[in-house]
């Protein structure tokens, strides 16, 4: 057995040829060709279950009796399913005919759906009791149910023949109506058609379902990759996205430090400049405040000196008068007088002197 193994592996394929035929015939498997690489008893593992198991994982005798009961399972639901639609199909045609406007129905009609309706309850009934897996022989006695009691309420032999004889062509032209419905909704423009070409087109109309089922699916196969590929496409977006917030984040980190260096060199220069600013203004301060310590002075100065000047100017009066009234008295002196005349016009000019030095300090 371990031979033949051998031979079936060396049958694969080898190198890269092998890894892919190994991951091809596991494609539900989250093993990698690296981990092949790594692990090459794994590969020849896995090369050799593939002789064995399906993509799927079963066995090929497994997937054989699979299929057996899945095709028996089909078999079962076909049946059923005719089954299950001819009694639809009968409950839809009873429901109408009950609740039908039409009230010129003949006799023989009428006796045609009330036998339907009977035997469409009574099988119905004798399906739940044979089907009922609840329904237990204590329940049914209870009940005093049976398929031979029930059975007894099915109309006359020769009723349900005449019923049965009829059925098929009540069916038939019901499943036309209908088909001819379905085909109106799909194609309203097929309803003036004529009867020969509506029943042409009828025969068609499995097909087109079919088509549109198809197409359907086809969709929603399309749409459910789609939203896997979007997916994918999201959760690598998102990916991308992180590592460019992260390359953003350090360019921020890197731009904020040199800006920062620029940032404090022009904090600096600003508190250098208010600082200058504060310097002037205290210096100003300062110079107006000697500028009015010596303008203080130098006005207190000039009233002094004008304090002074004007006694100085009185006293110069003063004298003047005392030399006029000398010059008056002793004007009949020759020489003398000549004497007095030079030390009133020394007194007069030393007046003048004073009187433009006092009108100077008073600007």
């Amino acid at each position: 057995s371990h031979r033949r193994d051998s031979v079936l592996v060396s049958s694969l394929g080898k190198g890269d040829s092998l890894h892919q035929e190994v991951l091809a015939s596991f494609p539900l498997c989250q093993t990698t060709e690296e981990d092949l690489i790594q692990n090459p008893l794994l590969c020849k593992l896995l090369a050799t279950l593939s002789q064995h198991v399906d993509p799927t994982g079963l066995t090929q005798q497994l997937r054989k009796d699979l299929e057996k009961a899945e095709r028996e399972v089909h078999t079962q639901r076909l049946g059923w399913l005719r089954v299950e639609g001819v009694h639809r199909l009968l409950q839809e045609i009873l429901q109408e005919k009950r609740f039908s406007t039409t009230s010129s129905t003949s006799a023989a009609e009428e006796k045609f759906y009330s036998t339907l309706e009977q035997c469409v309850l009574v099988g119905q009934c004798v399906r739940l009791l044979d089907s009922s897996s609840d329904v237990s022989e204590d329940h049914a006695a209870l009940l005093a149910l049976s398929v031979e009691r029930l059975t007894r309420h099915l109309p006359d032999e020769q009723e349900v023949l005449q019923m049965k004889h009829r059925l098929p062509s009540e069916l038939l032209k019901y499943l036309k109506k209908k088909a001819g419905g379905i085909l109106s909704y799909y194609q309203p423009d097929w309803e003036n058609e004529s009867e020969g070409l509506r029943n042409v087109k009828l025969s068609k109309l499995p097909e087109l379902l079919d088509g549109e089922q198809k197409k359907a699916k086809s969709l929603s196969e399309k749409n459910s990759e789609n939203i896997t590929l979007l997916q994918r496409q999201t959760r690598a977006y998102l990916s991308e996205l992180l590592k460019c917030m992260k390359i953003l984040q350090c360019l921020i980190l890197d731009l904020r430090l040199k800006a920062q260096k620029d940032l404090d060199r022009k904090k600096i220069e600003y508190f250098e400049a208010k600082c200058e600013i504060g310097l002037q203004k205290i210096r100003a301060e300062m110079l107006e405040v000697q500028l009015d310590t010596y303008t203080r002075d130098k006005i207190a100065a000039h009233k002094r000196i004008t304090v002074k000047l004007n006694a100085e100017q009185k006293s110069s009066e003063m004298e003047k008068q005392a030399v006029e009234s000398k010059l008056a008295s002793f004007e009949i002196y020759g020489k003398d007088f000549e004497a007095l005349a030079e030390e009133y016009s020394r007194l007069q000019q030393e007046i003048a002197t004073k009187s433009w030095a006092l009108k100077e300090f008073a600007i």
